[in-house]
């Protein structure tokens, strides 16, 4: 299994020469599964653009091209409306998402909603593509993987999902817009029990929480804690605040692999191994 980051930002896109390194759009992450060469992708922010235009570039003959995602805040499905295999003609794209606590009912309307006429040139059933929206459980098995999803705590309980794949002996967890409001969640803890691989939010500094707390997201401890805790064997920070320049991220990674040696930021289009 295979990850790349196409957007490590969050809450809003950012550009300029002082976020070139880490990289400026929102929260995308694709999933390659080697093995049978299928791409599957974990939410639509900004980046899901370059994602996109690659895909349509190298030809990608998969059939159906599935999108999960965490939650529904801007900042995972503004990129949406710029997906380039969306519009085109006899393409199946399944727009996912999990969990038993979900607020959202009609995943079809929050994505007609965005791209309404009033906000958008081109409404969802004009862009050309087949698309089929799912709801699943917290346990699933889809083409062989095993996916897994836990309630986060992100301005309420239920308010974004953590996911875990299993597939071919290797195991990712993401779990981005996730703060650990009351003390360390034990049930995040628990999903990444000796991953091989955690992605997790860590927009604050421990300073920055004292201020923060209640806003939803993790600082950079907690992300380290939960790894120190689950025994994962590599931890990857993301969800970088906007206000978080290139040289603000380098101090905060080193401070990280001073506590987990094997941790390092999300950068946008860096590519991970998994196991």
């Amino acid at each position: 299994m295979k990850i790349k980051f196409y957007g490590v930002r969050g809450s809003i896109p950012v550009c300029g020469r002082e976020y070139e390194r880490y990289g400026g759009n929102t929260t995308c992450i694709s999933i390659l599964r080697e093995q049978v060469n299928r791409i599957a992708i974990l939410d639509a922010g900004t980046g899901i653009r370059i994602l996109g235009n690659e895909l349509v570039a190298k030809k990608l003959s998969q059939s159906v091209i599935n999108i999960m995602f965490t939650h529904f805040h801007w900042d995972h499905i503004q990129g949406f409306p710029f997906f380039a295999p969306a519009y085109i003609r006899n393409q199946h794209i399944g727009l996912l998402t999990m969990g038993k606590k979900r607020k959202i009912k009609n995943l079809k309307e929050i994505f007609s909603m965005q791209m309404q006429k009033e906000f958008f040139p081109v409404q969802l059933d004009k862009m050309g593509a087949n698309f089929e929206f799912f709801h699943y459980g917290i346990k699933e098995t889809i083409y062989g993987a095993k996916l897994k999803a836990v309630a986060q705590y992100h301005k309420f309980r239920g308010g974004s999902f953590g996911f875990r794949l299993d597939d071919d002996d290797v195991s990712l967890v993401v779990c981005t817009d996730v703060e650990h409001y009351r003390g360390i969640d034990k049930k995040i803890v628990e999903l990444a029990m000796g991953a091989d691989v955690l992605v997790h939010d860590g927009q604050y500094t421990p300073d920055e929480y004292k201020t923060h707390k209640g806003w939803g997201h993790s600082s950079w401890t907690q992300a380290v804690e939960v790894a120190k805790r689950a025994g994962v064997k590599k931890l990857i920070i993301t969800h970088h605040d906007p206000d978080h320049d290139d040289d603000f991220l380098d101090v905060v990674e080193e401070n990280c692999k001073k506590a987990f040696p094997n941790c390092e930021l999300a950068k946008e289009g860096m590519e991970v191994k998994v196991g």
